[in-house]
């Protein structure tokens, strides 16, 4: 009965697809794109086995809708071939096809966009189209890297790596004293409500104009998320464990080593995947209050003065592609390094 629904569901959507192609059937280059996006109604119905066949009729129909911005019945094309990108974002979903889902779904949005700000002639000072935004991105590829070392080698990482160090470090320290535990977490709590925008240019002051400065901001900025869930981490070994480490006469830093540690790394690494964005975030907020020539933030703040809206969007890119590349590898280190707990189990 639920593959007959199913079934029904995409001869509904298929029909429907037909009726709003058939509404842009008419003379001149219209007849093109309409029939094109008739095949793909035809084909959410007839080929539901072969997305391949209908991911290559709607980029065709895609495409070939995009070198006419301006025609009657535009806009009835975008539905359809949104309707047919979502059938079959759907379908690869329950193929639990894990890369080809999102990356049509991905195309499928920069594909809207450019659409919807060609078609609508939204300005460029106001929102480009990715298409501008990859020719920027093309063509400014020196900038871009000398601002990426700047912003994200440089001040992220170099703060990521001395914040998430320090927090893991106090962390054992808390641990450790029961006294750390009643004096030091009500001041990283206090630490973490201090607003980015107040402590920035006070960093910026004390630590100069530079790369330090930003390493300085996101220092503060990692610190507590990675202390409070790498102190709830070393909590998790159970009762029974921890008093079969004390019948070995097991010392507290072979404890720790052997049990505490391995248990907290699913938590440590849930602090070091908040901290990632965090990183960045900080980084990029912090040259907005004073940087040398060069750096993400740096670069943001001066082309939305010249209205350089491209360049804005192209730096964006370059920061959301930096962080997610950082996520990425971070969740891959756990995996390894987690690899016995179950939550990594059920992924493989």
């Amino acid at each position: 009965m639920s593959l007959l629904r199913e079934a029904g569901a995409v001869q509904r959507v298929g029909m429907l697809l037909a009726l709003v192609a058939g509404a842009v059937l008419g003379p001149g280059s219209w007849i093109v794109p309409g029939a094109l996006a008739g095949a793909v109604a035809v084909s959410l119905v007839l080929f539901r086995g072969r997305p391949v066949v209908v991911a290559a009729l709607l980029g065709v129909a895609a495409l070939r809708l995009l070198a006419e911005p301006v025609a009657d019945g535009f806009w009835a094309m975008v539905v359809a071939i949104w309707l047919g990108a979502w059938m079959l974002v759907s379908w690869l979903a329950e193929a639990r096809a894990r890369l080809a889902a999102p990356a049509v779904f991905g195309i499928t949005l920069l594909w809207l966009w450019e659409a919807v700000v060609l078609g609508a002639g939204v300005p460029r000072v106001i929102l480009p189209p990715p298409s501008a935004i990859a020719a920027r991105l093309a063509g400014s590829t020196d900038i871009l890297w000398v601002d990426f070392v700047q912003t994200f080698v440089k001040g992220a990482l170099t703060g990521y790596a001395i914040g998430c160090g320090a927090a893991i470090i106090v962390a054992i320290l808390i641990d450790r004293s029961p006294f750390l535990t009643r004096g030091l977490l009500p001041v990283g709590n206090f630490v973490a409500a201090l607003p980015i925008i107040g402590i920035a240019p006070i960093l910026v002051m004390w630590f100069g104009f530079d790369w330090q400065s930003k390493a300085a901001v996101v220092v503060v900025m990692v610190f507590f998320p990675v202390l409070v869930n790498t102190v709830e981490g070393l909590r998790a070994a159970e009762p029974m464990q921890r008093d079969l480490m004390h019948t070995y006469s097991a010392s507290y830093l072979q404890s720790l080593a052997k049990l505490r540690l391995p248990a907290a790394m699913p938590f440590i690494f849930n602090g070091l995947k908040i901290a990632t964005t965090l990183a960045l975030i900080g980084a990029i907020v912090a040259e907005f209050f004073g940087s040398p020539i060069r750096g993400m933030g740096f670069r943001i703040s001066t082309e939305v003065g010249r209205l350089g809206l491209d360049m804005v969007w192209a730096e964006i890119a370059v920061a959301a592609l930096a962080g997610s590349a950082f996520y990425g590898l971070v969740a891959v280190i756990e995996r390894w390094v987690t690899f016995w707990h179950p939550s990594q189990r059920s992924r493989g």
